[in-house]
């Protein structure tokens, strides 16, 4: 997996450094999590932290932020899980994380979801406003199944749709993912939607956070995306799930009458070129915020 070349960085006049994230930061950067209410486990950085780079802000030998970024391919990357120590925040501490990571991915399309607080902060690096997300989650209740129409039906993958999955996902997303939609596969329990023998749909169901959470779902239209979500609540009735949705996706008021509430929201935005999709294919849930 391609990592992100970071500069060599001086220590600020407040006394803060940043360095190269290590996985032995992992634990850190978790109490830092845990110290904002993000609901991550330790598994879940793990796991970024596998497909990406990242840099910590030290203070007298204490980790106080942290940020990471993904590459996908030569065009593309993504920025995420910028977290500040409730007690250095207003200092820029976030922003001299943020600004030191893009240095190094200077010439990308670079995304990232920004929280209000974080958006100022971003757009002061010339980031731009792209759309929206919405943060579903909740004890999800039995889901009644969608129709389809006639040739169409949701199956369980198998390992010959990897790379149909793997188009389908770099179509809906405009970027190469392959090593992380592998792993994902690995991880999940996975629906297809088949039209006729063809793959044109997926969502996946995996361990994060406080239970579980569906994410990524891709579908042609919202009655597919229904019917794939569908599935997955259904068979996760009684447990917690959460999901991250393109809020013009329309699906908001569906999901909170199978129990998952809308308790956030999140602001696409892109420094760089905007990712071209392909017509026909479409994301309506995201791997999670930081991966996109």
């Amino acid at each position: 997996m391609l990592k992100t070349v970071i500069p060599a960085l001086a220590p600020s006049t407040d006394g803060i450094v940043l360095r190269d994230m290590q996985e032995a930061d992992l634990d850190a950067a978790l109490g830092l999590a845990q110290a904002v209410h993000w609901p991550h486990r330790a598994a879940d950085l793990q796991f970024a932290f596998r497909f990406g780079s990242g840099l910590v802000a030290e203070r007298d030998g204490e980790v106080v932020g942290c940020a990471m970024s993904w590459l996908w391919g030569a065009a593309h990357a993504t920025l995420g899980l910028v977290i500040v120590d409730p007690k250095c925040q207003g200092r820029r501490v976030g922003f001299r994380l943020v600004q030191a990571l893009l240095t190094g991915l200077d010439g990308r399309s670079v995304l990232l979801y920004a929280t209000d607080e974080g958006r100022g902060l971003y757009e002061r690096l010339g980031y731009v406003r792209t759309g929206e997300v919405r943060q579903h989650q909740g004890t999800a209740q039995s889901a009644p199944l969608v129709a389809l129409d006639p040739g169409w039906r949701l199956r369980p993958s198998d390992h010959a749709d990897v790379a149909a999955l793997v188009e389908l996902d770099a179509a809906a997303r405009g970027m190469p993912r392959e090593a992380l939609m592998r792993e994902l596969m690995s991880l999940s329990d996975t629906v297809v939607l088949d039209q006729e023998g063809e793959c044109r749909g997926f969502a996946m169901l995996r361990r994060f956070g406080r239970g579980l959470v569906i994410g990524p779902v891709v579908a042609p239209d919202a009655l597919g995306a229904k019917a794939l979500i569908a599935h997955l609540v259904g068979i996760s009735a009684g447990k917690f799930v959460r999901i991250d949705i393109d809020f013009e996706s329309g699906l908001t008021e569906w999901l909170e009458s199978l129990g998952l509430m809308r308790v956030g929201a999140g602001t696409e935005m892109v420094r760089g070129p905007v990712s071209e999709v392909v017509p026909g294919v479409r994301r309506f849930a995201l791997v999670t915020q930081a991966l996109g």
